[in-house]
């Protein structure tokens, strides 16, 4: 059992090694346990972590959580360790994360929105490399997701619901496939990475903004849209692919590199992305203006975008994108997080985590 069953304490919030706010759930279920392939007595109980965010979505995911906890520990508890960690800040479901792979755990849950996920995924890595099980066995953690948060847009890609109780059944079952991420480098060599999608320019300053409205739903990527579009100016980029020639792009609006297809509460904004590809799909919208999202913002939400004027998508494992101004002020952001600004690298990392589906 992972010492961070046992404990309770309340680690400071950033990306060192802290020690999370962890404590074990009741374990009795309290309903006949259903599945069909249960293991063995003689087989080992599997040690899943859940990861919570409380104040995901205006705190409405720490109340979700708790009326979901007793359907949990009956579909679960007699073949889990369950481990439940409340985040107490940002980045601390990376730290969490990470303690709960080096001590050996089946599965690490990320239950809340796309942020929660995000830090979660990160937390996979250390130093550019993924982290160790130190456990007795070889199998590696799987990544897992309860859809309890704003956007939830990752889980779209594969068709699941908005459902916390089918995202149980799939932890129960435990299938697994291994998916690719999106690594963003600096000049400096920091790593970030991301599971969904990263965008540059116009849609990274209103996933910005949207930051600030969370407390008003999905509404929040309207009126950050809305803020981003005052004084907004398209720019000219150089962007690198696979390492090959440089070239320019006049007047860009967005760019979006999409391991997986949907962001911004439901744009399919990367419609080709597929997490098992092997590869991103780039996506650039040029010399947009304000009133070409009015009129095509529907095109965004279906995915029919990439027959649009000034829209142009390819397939990449590596792009580099820098401002030609050279004014540091274009906005990047990678899962609906803030990451700074240009220049950075995006490359994929193939096959890099199991992923419950």
């Amino acid at each position: 059992m992972p010492s961070f069953c046992y404990q309770i304490a309340f680690g400071r919030v950033g990306l060192a090694m802290a020690k999370p706010s962890v404590f074990r759930v009741d374990l009795q279920p309290t309903a006949p346990h259903l599945s069909t392939d249960a293991p063995s007595s003689t087989s080992p109980r599997r040690d899943i972590v859940f990861v919570v965010n409380p104040r995901g979505a205006n705190g409405r995911t720490g109340k979700e959580w708790k009326k979901l906890l007793p359907y949990l520990r009956s579909r679960l508890g007699r073949d889990c360790n369950i481990c439940e960690s409340m985040t107490s800040g940002p980045s601390h479901a990376v730290d969490i994360t990470r303690e709960a792979i080096q001590d050996g755990a089946d599965a690490v849950i990320a239950v809340g929105g796309d942020g929660t996920l995000h830090e979660v995924v990160n937390g996979f890595f250390w130093d550019g490399k993924p982290i160790a099980n130190h456990g007795e066995l070889a199998r590696s953690t799987a990544l897992g997701i309860i859809p309890l948060g704003t956007g939830s847009d990752f889980a779209r890609t594969f068709g699941w619901k908005n459902d916390p109780h089918e995202a149980i059944e799939r932890i129960a079952k435990g299938l697994r496939s291994r998916i690719d991420i999106g690594v963003i480098s600096t000049e400096s060599g920091e790593l970030h990475y991301f599971i969904n999608v990263a965008d540059i320019h116009l849609s990274a300053k209103a996933g910005f903004y949207a930051s600030r409205y969370k407390r008003y739903g999905n509404l929040c990527y309207v009126l950050g849209a809305l803020q981003a579009f005052m004084g907004h100016h398209n720019k000219d980029l150089r962007i690198r692919v696979n390492e090959g020639e440089w070239e320019v792009c006049s007047q860009v609006t967005a760019l979006c590199i999409g391991n997986a297809k949907y962001f911004g509460g439901g744009m399919k904004i990367t419609p080709n992305a597929d997490p098992c590809s092997g590869s991103l799909e780039v996506v650039i919208l040029q010399d947009f203006k304000w009133y070409d999202f009015i009129f095509k913002l529907h095109k965004l939400y279906w995915g029919t975008h990439l027959l649009v004027k000034n829209v142009s998508s390819r397939s990449v494992y590596s792009i580099e994108v820098e401002d030609l101004s050279g004014s540091g002020s274009i906005y990047i952001q990678s899962d609906g997080e803030h990451l700074g600004f240009l220049p950075r690298k995006v490359c994929v990392l193939p096959a890099a985590i199991e992923l419950i589906c």
